[in-house]
């Protein structure tokens, strides 16, 4: 008796060896550190927010349209980088009273698990700051995906979340400044 499967198979296979490019391999983007932006916002005193950013943030976006929960994310950010608008406030969060930019010079997040519904990403991974690793989710909207002239293939990022300073073990001038701090993300990315 012949295998009801057998024929689709073999069209299968033979559409696979005569079109290669019909099996899709991820598009793979670069985080452009120029084009990309990463504010944080906490409240002090009880007054009002003030805002800061991390300058060049890095990492790699891995699409994969076939089957967009195979889609990775990865982003790091320099606590060197980190701007105020203030070299004296700048300074005193590099140090141990906050980062502590000697010890862990760097902030990142890589995704384990994606869920997506259209544009919308659902990123579940691991956020390390301050030496220590949680499992966040962020909601990862995507913006754009387009041929820019003169700056190639892009995909657009955005998003916003909040984390509590004390989940990372930084409790310094907790009577002066908030526990939880919104951090907006916008990032931009050039196909590799």
């Amino acid at each position: 008796m012949k295998s009801r499967f057998a024929v689709p198979a073999v069209i299968a296979l033979f559409v696979v060896a005569t079109y290669p490019g019909a099996v899709r391999a991820a598009d793979n983007y670069k985080v452009d550190s120029v084009h990309s932006t990463v504010v944080f916002k906490v409240d002090h005193a009880g007054i009002a927010p003030f805002y800061g950013m991390f300058n060049q943030p890095t990492g790699t976006i891995s699409l994969d349209k076939a089957d967009p929960g195979k889609s990775t994310f990865a982003f790091e950010l320099k606590i060197d980088n980190v701007s105020t608008g203030n070299e004296k406030r700048d300074a005193h969060l590099k140090n141990a009273d906050f980062f502590d930019a000697k010890q862990f010079p760097t902030i990142s997040f890589k995704s384990k698990s994606v869920k997506t519904d259209g544009d919308k990403f659902q990123v579940t991974g691991d956020l390390t700051m301050h030496g220590v690793t949680k499992e966040i989710t962020l909601a990862l909207n995507k913006t754009s995906e387009k041929e820019v002239p003169k700056l190639g293939a892009r995909t657009g990022w955005t998003t916003e979340t909040t984390i509590k300073r004390s989940d990372y073990g930084m409790t310094g001038f907790a009577g002066m400044l908030g526990d939880e701090v919104t951090v907006m993300i916008a990032l931009q990315g050039v196909k590799s």
